[in-house]
């Protein structure tokens, strides 16, 4: 019986994981982080990004700690470029499409 291991088994980062899996579910064009980034990932998911030619991502959560992992994020070198717009998980009822939410933009 082959068992397939965890996500950190195989060195990928499951906070990155989840966004990156969330990114091809909404269709953004960037990877865009909608929970929780724990500070304790952001080295890892750094590398991750760095490793993988990506420049750009989005924070699109509004968990109670975000200044802290910004903080956390530019200690890595990563800034903020401002702000922008990107599609959520969930869709807006009167359209039924995605709903549109802000985002910050964050660059390597």
């Amino acid at each position: 019986m082959n068992e397939g291991g965890s996500l950190k088994d195989y060195g990928i980062n499951s906070t990155l994981f989840a966004a990156y899996r969330d990114c091809q579910e909404t269709g953004n064009d960037n990877i865009d982080f909608n929970g929780v980034i724990w500070d304790y990932d952001i080295p890892e998911i750094v590398k991750a990004l760095k490793e993988n030619g990506i420049s750009e991502f989005t924070i699109s959560s509004t968990f109670s700690s975000l200044i802290e992992t910004l903080a956390a994020f530019e200690k890595e070198g990563i800034r903020m470029a401002g702000l922008t717009e990107v599609n959520a998980t969930y869709s807006d009822w009167k359209t039924g499409k995605k709903a549109r939410i802000p985002a910050i933009r964050m660059t390597l």
